[in-house]
């Protein structure tokens, strides 16, 4: 009797792990889209095969030779491309018109926190993005690193991670923040005051798991609550050095035009918001290539819960300031992400800042290349962002072409992250 609950044990085991875990295998799978974006160019008629996880082939038909045992995956009307990459998201926060920012931190405990995330994290990739770069957790600790280790271990479904933990913010300038001076309450972000203070943390938040660095260059802490700088340049340059001495790119938040000097001068790897972006200010970021994540999407989301309705009326402020600092740096030639602050929008609609680019200014196949390969260029995943022999098969079709139409990018057929195909609604 008992080798016989061992045995039951064993199988329930194995059972359960394989659930969770899909394993891929040597299996070969031909794709059959309309067309293929690559990463770079849009390509009509090719086909695409993959081996376990890689990509093997792709190209005309007559220069792909798939053996008869090869699944066959028609794909009609619909365009092939690398999995998408968020390149600025929050997993741990949802729309503020359904919680504000606040009471997410101060009334919504860590384990319903962490909930939602899973939720968010399977959204993300049924939306085609197979890669995120999140950055911090505001006020959920280190359990990002946790959510991209369950993922990496197949325990829940969800795009690869790029994690920033904590984030990093002067004493004094982040919230949540209380009127009674005695009063202990959640920080956004972990606090950091001079080269010494700056270097501690920086190691800290590396040594518990952060691939990126990010940190708050300004922040609304001036008179009346007037965005104003944070960091001084000299603290930024050490978090900078600090940071890429263990090889890990530099995030900046900043919306003001010293805060984002500052940022170019310590030698930050992206700036992030950049509403304080100038033609000279894009001008050195292009020289020392330091890339603009612009998040056109959060600041519509945001005043859509204040009230404006979009086309209806004049535009705000901060809208036109929008509008103004993306064709700036457009015309400058800045290297630009795709990353939209999602979480202050609902996740799964991260395609919504795709959209803005292109209704901003930006050619859709430009839009294109900055959901993939300018993001993954910039983030250093030299496996993905391409449709390419060898590269990691982290693919996804599309309906439509959305070279022509980049609402297309709305439109998910198929996800496939790791040569594992999590949704395919054609076949």
């Amino acid at each position: 009797m008992m080798k016989i609950i061992k045995f039951s044990l064993a199988l329930l085991l194995l059972v359960n792990v394989s659930v969770a875990q899909p394993k891929t295998t040597d299996t070969l799978m031909l794709l059959k889209p309309d067309r293929v974006f690559d990463g770079q160019q849009m390509h009509s008629g090719w086909w695409v095969l993959v081996k376990g996880r890689h990509i093997e082939a792709a190209g005309e038909p007559g220069s792909i030779s798939a053996p008869s045992s090869a699944r066959i995956i028609e794909l009609k009307g619909t365009t092939l491309m690398p999995g998408m990459i968020e390149g600025h998201s929050h997993l741990f926060l949802h729309p503020y018109n359904e919680t504000t920012w606040n009471n997410q931190l101060l009334t919504e405990s860590r384990a319903e926190r962490t909930a939602r995330a899973v939720e968010h994290a399977k959204a993300t990739l049924m939306a085609g993005f197979t890669t995120v770069r999140d950055l911090g957790t505001e006020g959920a600790g280190y359990d990002d690193a946790g959510l991209k280790a369950a993922i990496n271990k197949g325990v829940i479904p969800g795009p690869r991670m790029l994690v920033a933990t904590r984030a990093i913010v002067a004493t004094g300038s982040y919230g949540p923040k209380s009127n009674v001076a005695e009063a202990t309450v959640i920080k956004g972000a972990e606090e950091a005051d001079g080269i010494d203070g700056i270097t501690r943390v920086v190691r800290s938040q590396i040594g518990y798991g952060a691939d990126v660095v990010k940190i708050y260059a300004d922040y609304r802490w001036g008179e009346n609550e007037v965005t104003a700088p944070t960091f001084t340049e000299e603290e930024l340059k050490k978090a900078v050095e600090v940071a890429k001495s263990s090889g890990r790119m530099v995030a900046v938040h900043s919306g003001t035009e010293e805060g984002m000097r500052r940022s170019i001068a310590a030698g930050v790897t992206t700036i992030e918001h950049g509403d304080g972006g100038t033609p000279e200010l894009f001008k050195l970021m292009k020289e020392k290539g330091i890339a603009l994540c612009p998040t056109l999407a959060a600041t519509e989301a945001i005043l859509s819960y204040a009230g404006w309705k979009k086309g209806v009326g004049a535009e705000p402020e901060a809208v036109k300031q929008k509008h103004k600092m993306f064709t700036e740096a457009l015309r400058s030639g800045v290297a630009i992400l795709m990353g939209g602050d999602v979480g202050v929008f609902s996740h799964g609609d991260n395609a919504r800042e795709m959209v803005l680019m292109a209704e901003y200014g930006m050619k859709p196949i430009d839009v294109l290349r900055s959901a993939t390969s300018v993001n993954a260029t910039i983030f250093k995943l030299n496996n993905l962002g391409y449709i390419k022999s060898g590269y990691l098969a982290d693919i996804i079709a599309v309906e439509g072409n959305p070279a022509e139409d980049i609402k297309a990018v709305k439109q998910v057929k198929l996800v496939m992250k790791d040569g594992v195909i999590y949704t395919n609604s054609v076949n």
